[in-house]
């Protein structure tokens, strides 16, 4: 298996995942536009510590799967629930968000910054069954192994595609703010989409198996 083409399917997977304004994303151009590049990009260093190990969990636990298909089924149909509980959850409260008064954020240290970004990180467990689900499905097309060589290139790449739009948040944030999809209720509406078009195809490989 071509380690690059690994890499490359591990940055790709990663920034569709990170694309959609969410949580880190904003928080770190949120950081930069306030405090500066450096504290921005420390916040950002400390969530892609947290990345590259969800990463690395999700693809074990992937391997697992893939030794023992019988798993797989329950565990497809489980998720396809799970993903359109998350979809309506966001949904709904994107329906219902009030609008919060802004408060004026406290300066912190680079290094209360590095460790925001690894809790606020690791608070986030919805990469580890989106990555389990991602290296699973790539297996099935014969695009990738669980050898150690393809796990450590798919993780580096996950890790680096989380970063690029990371970095693309803070350098374009002071443009994109004014738009309206970086409001928290469409924020929701997104996530809750994403998750809607995971359920989908969860649905209808399972349709298909049946």
């Amino acid at each position: 298996m071509n380690v690059t083409l690994v890499f490359l399917l591990g940055l790709l997977a990663s920034m569709i995942a990170v694309l959609p304004p969410g949580m880190l994303n904003i928080t770190a151009a949120k950081i930069r536009l306030k405090e500066g590049i450096t504290r921005g990009l420390m916040f950002s260093l400390g969530a892609i510590i947290v990345v590259l190990l969800q990463t690395y969990i999700a693809a074990i636990f992937a391997r697992y799967l893939k030794m023992h298909p019988e798993v797989i089924s329950v565990l497809q149909k489980v998720a396809c629930g799970i993903f359109i509980l998350i979809s309506l959850y966001f949904f709904l409260i994107a329906k219902s968000q009030p609008k919060k008064p802004g408060k004026k954020p406290k300066t912190k240290s680079k290094q209360s910054r590095f460790f925001q970004g690894i809790l606020m990180s690791a608070l986030n467990v919805f990469p580890i069954p989106f990555q389990a689900y991602m290296t699973i499905t790539l297996a099935s097309f014969g695009w990738l192994d669980f050898n150690p060589s393809s796990i450590i290139a798919y993780v580096l790449g996950t890790a680096s595609g989380s970063f690029i739009v990371l970095y693309l948040y803070m350098t374009f944030f002071d443009k994109i703010s004014e738009k309206k999809f970086t409001s928290q209720k469409n924020m929701n509406y997104i996530i809750g989409g994403v998750t809607a078009i995971i359920a989908i195809i969860t649905l209808i490989n399972i349709i298909k198996k049946m």
